[in-house]
């Protein structure tokens, strides 16, 4: 088996409208499909980012929770590129968003920083 690239990233919500509202008008996600399965009583939204399909978006009657902080086993976060993190910091917060303050990669010298999806997902922006 040889992998290509990443497919998509699957999210479960807990509010539909909320997290569609947070992926697409402050994220800027492009909606490419959006399907109501009725027999699930759940949405599935396809996200796109710059042409390419990146976020899978589900919504299911009453989801458990998953543990994120602290660190648990399994998904850590999501992680966006950005130009210029200061600006990125500067909207986020215009949007009323708490993000973590900016740090430096030890590794790559370069710039990152963490906020919360609308279900306390990680999110990280790193400077690219």
């Amino acid at each position: 088996m040889k992998i290509e690239r990443l497919h998509h990233i699957a999210i479960i919500c807990s509010d539909y409208d909320r997290s569609k509202h947070f992926y697409t008008e402050i994220l800027g996600f492009k909606i490419d499909k959006e399907v109501y399965r009725k027999e699930r009583g759940s949405y599935k939204l396809d996200l796109s980012l710059n042409g390419q399909y990146l976020i899978e978006l589900f919504s299911f009657p009453n989801p458990p929770q998953r543990p994120s902080r602290p660190e648990a086993t399994g998904l850590r976060h999501i992680a966006f590129g950005v130009k210029d993190i200061e600006k990125s910091v500067e909207y986020l917060v215009s949007k009323n968003i708490t993000v973590e303050p900016v740090r430096i990669d030890e590794f790559t010298g370069k710039k990152f920083t963490f906020f919360s999806d609308p279900d306390n997902l990680p999110v990280e922006i790193y400077e690219v």
